[in-house]
């Protein structure tokens, strides 16, 4: 059986290497490279390779994103990111960037943007002789007294030279002469100061004047050199040399002083009395930027302004002063002179690195990278670096006075396109001085948004018997996004092919503009209703998309006529309703069925009577076609009635259809009725109604003329030829069948007509009723038959 590891002791190894893995990291973000160059070497010239000296392989540098970053706005270096190479961007002076400063040291950074780091460096720039020790005054002048001692020293004033170290002056010697040899003594501030020992007694009476060269020498290779003239005047016996009260005095000057500005007043005595106590102050071996900065009052020892300080530039100005009285003795003091710092510089804020324009959706993005200076120091130089509240950015401190602003979450372009962040940078000076760098940051887009519809499903309507290519109507989707991202395609989702429901020929869509077309004439009566889908999309990458339900609704148009579905109108005998007389007011006498192919209130259908026989015996209702009696019947009502009922929809224009009813007034329903005309020639007779009863009248008259002269002739030619037993010829036998035979035994035709109705038309109904034409005139109510008869014909047109 295995012994299990405890596990305390391997979260101790754990955290040990994460620990070290940190100070590894921490070891690598905190090194500092060190290079060193000698000034005045031309713009271009190699430094060193960084991608050598940091480790790296040779193009990761340029896919890191490596920039040289310095102090200020003035970059000393530059890098290619090829090769590696670190380059002089430009000329360097050591002089003019660092003065007296001994070494000369130029800080940079190394910025590696993707990830971010820091890495310090230093750049020393070496000084090279390239200038020479410079004299203040040509011509130095020593008053010295013909009782001085052999021994005695006078301290000449030294000699400038702006380069450092080993260049700067290093000794100092004196023309050949027989009373004085030149001894340089080392001050306590480095420099090297020459003195004049007289080795032999002066006498004035002698010599007066003395002229010697002094000459200054530096360290350089070859050295360079630079003289004055030394004149020595030899004055007569002065026993007391002037005293300063102090030999140091230390002054703290604010460095926002004016020009002008009482800095000190030095005093000094000489026991002396007459020229030989009078005494006059000057500067005493003192650098050229003590003689800038400050004058002294000869007579009083007052000393001025002579321009204004800068803390920045030199923080303590060291002078001596020298008094001199009339016999040529000399008393020399030490000023130090302390510039002190004033708040008067705003901070300055460099950015090193800037991106306007980040993608949204992308979060830990590094919008910039700056650094922050302030010249001055103390509290003065301490700064503080904000930007507004609720910004989705954060600042970072990266390393000492360099900050990164990042963004804080993810950003939504929708939400808000654009930003303008404000950094301040405030130092704690009293009063406080801030400056402050404006940065506008664009939100790119990412298609992050499909596009969406003004609403999730559409209702068109299109009016049937439409003119193809009809624009029906429209949809509309937005998309949030912008520029390809936010242009929107349209595209019909149609369902799987219908043979019954070709969709793809009814409607087309414009993909620019959502517009929907039907391409060719719709009938409601085929179809009432589609729908499909509407797909959009937008252009990016990759595109994104949203579907709507489109629901065409096709509107009726009164484009179909009623169709009368009872009684038919196309049988070849037409249907007749038989009507009893002894029916009331109100009788069912048939009803007019029909429908109409539209719909809505263009297949709302209305009944009228047109026309009819007798007007006001019969009525339509107007709602449901029911033909009824408007009155009881009489005896005088004619036996047979022709009805032309109109079916008009209620459409717009509205259209109507008509049916002719043909109805018999009977006593019972058991008699034989009258064969009715032809429908083709009853609707012949319909509209020349009166013109075909006169000729009708005509007819039956001029008939009913010659059958009476016809019988009228056959009975003279009978009692003719009985009388006289001959006469006029008349046929033998009996009449024809057709012909009714008036003598004694007269007969009837020999056949009846009957007309039969069948119920609907077929021919091989039941019969709905049966009776002879032609009634059977007997008796006495012949005559009454032949008058019933005459205006049954008179009456339908018959002859």
């Amino acid at each position: 059986m295995e012994t299990p590891v405890p596990k305390a002791p391997r979260k101790r190894q754990v955290t040990a290497i994460i620990i070290l893995i940190l100070l590894i990291l921490w070891e690598v973000g905190s090194t500092t490279i060190k290079y060193s160059v000698l000034e005045e070497r031309e713009s271009g010239s190699f430094v060193a390779n960084l991608a050598k000296d940091l480790g790296l392989a040779l193009g990761e540098l340029a896919e890191r994103g490596a920039r040289i970053l310095s102090k200020g706005n003035q970059q000393y270096l530059q890098l290619e990111q090829k090769s590696g190479n670190l380059l002089l961007k430009e000329k360097l002076d050591r002089e003019e960037l660092c003065g007296d400063t001994d070494p000369c040291i130029l800080h940079f950074q190394l910025l590696l943007k993707s990830p971010v780091q820091f890495i310090q460096g230093e750049l020393q720039l070496r000084d090279i002789n390239d200038h020479a020790p410079e004299f203040l005054e040509n011509e130095i002048l020593l008053k010295i007294s013909e009782s001085s001692h052999p021994g005695t020293a006078f301290p000449l004033k030294i000699a400038q030279d702006l380069d450092v170290g080993s260049n700067t002056v290093q000794n100092y010697t004196i023309s050949t002469n027989s009373h004085f040899h030149l001894f340089t003594r080392n001050h306590s501030d480095g420099r090297r100061y020459p003195e004049l020992v007289l080795d032999k007694v002066l006498d004035r009476e002698e010599q007066s004047e003395l002229r010697l060269t002094l000459t200054a020498l530096d360290g350089g290779s070859p050295p360079r050199t630079g003289t004055s003239q030394v004149v020595i005047v030899v004055l007569d016996i002065n026993d007391n040399a002037p005293e300063f009260a102090q030999l140091l005095y230390k002054v703290q000057i604010p460095e926002n002083s004016p020009i002008g500005s009482h800095v000190i007043t030095v005093t000094a005595r000489d026991l002396d009395a007459g020229t030989h106590g009078e005494l006059s102050y000057s500067f005493f071996q003192s650098s050229n930027q003590v003689m800038q900065a400050f004058e002294i009052n000869a007579v009083t020892g007052e000393i001025r302004l002579k321009k204004l300080l800068d803390y920045e530039e030199i923080q303590y100005y060291r002078m001596e002063i020298e008094a001199s009285d009339g016999g040529g003795l000399s008393g020399k003091c030490t000023i130090a002179i302390e510039v002190m710092d004033v708040n008067d510089n705003t901070p300055e804020l460099t950015m090193s690195v800037f991106t306007s324009d980040i993608p949204e959706n992308t979060p830990d993005t590094v919008v910039a990278i700056f650094g922050i200076s302030d010249p001055d120091s103390g509290e003065n130089g301490k700064m503080m670096c904000s930007i507004q509240d609720h910004l989705p950015f954060l600042l970072k401190l990266s390393v000492e006075n360099f900050y990164t602003l990042v963004t804080e979450r993810p950003l939504d372009r929708e939400s808000q396109a654009e930003y303008n962040i404000t950094i301040t940078v405030t130092d704690l000076g009293t009063p406080r001085l801030k400056t402050q760098h404006n940065l506008t940051v664009t939100v790119s887009d990412v298609n992050d948004n499909a596009p969406a519809f003004s609403q999730s499903s559409y209702t068109l309507r299109v009016r049937e018997n439409n003119s193809p290519a009809l624009h029906i109507g429209s949809v509309s989707a937005t998309d949030r996004d912008a520029g390809a991202n936010a242009q929107v395609t349209y595209s019909l989702l149609l369902p799987p092919h219908d043979p019954h429901l070709p969709l793809a020929s009814l409607v087309s869509i414009n993909a620019d503009n959502g517009q929907l077309f039907a391409l060719r004439a719709l009938d409601y009566e085929a179809l009432q209703a589609f729908e499909f889908g509407v797909r959009a999309a937008d252009r990016g990458s990759p595109a994104l998309s949203s579907q709507a339900l489109v629901r065409v609704l096709v509107v009726d148009a009164n484009d179909n006529a009623p169709f009368v579905l009872y009684p038919l109108q196309n049988g070849s005998a037409p249907c007749t309703e038989l009507v009893p007389r002894a029916a009331e007011a109100g009788y069912l006498v048939t009803k007019v069925v029909a429908v109409d192919g539209d719909s809505g209130q263009n297949a709302w259908l209305s009944y009228q009577l047109l026309k009819a026989t007798e007007p006001g015996l019969f009525g339509v209702w107007a709602h449901n076609g029911e033909v009824r009696t408007a009155r009881l019947l009489s005896e005088r009502d004619a036996v047979k009635h022709r009805l032309l009922v109109l079916v008009k929809d209620n459409g717009e224009p509205p259209l109507s259809a008509s049916v002719t009813l043909h109805v018999l007034l009977v006593d019972g329903f058991s008699q034989p009725y009258l064969p009715l005309p032809d429908v083709a020639a009853a609707e012949a007779r319909a509209d020349p109604l009166t013109v075909y009863l006169v000729i009708a009248l005509a007819s039956v008259s001029s008939l009913f003329l010659v059958s009476v002269l016809v019988f009228v002739a056959v009975r003279l030619c009978r009692r003719s030829r009985a009388a006289s037993g001959g006469g006029c010829s008349v046929p033998e036998g009996p009449f024809a069948g057709h012909l009714v035979d008036v003598s004694g035994t007269g007969t009837l035709s020999h056949s009846y007509q009957y007309e039969v109705c069948l119920r609907g038309g077929s021919g091989t109904g039941e019969f709905k009723f049966l009776k002879p034409i032609i009634p059977n005139f007997v008796g006495e109510g012949a005559d009454r038959g032949t008058e019933e008869n005459s205006h049954f014909r008179n009456h339908f047109g018959f002859s």
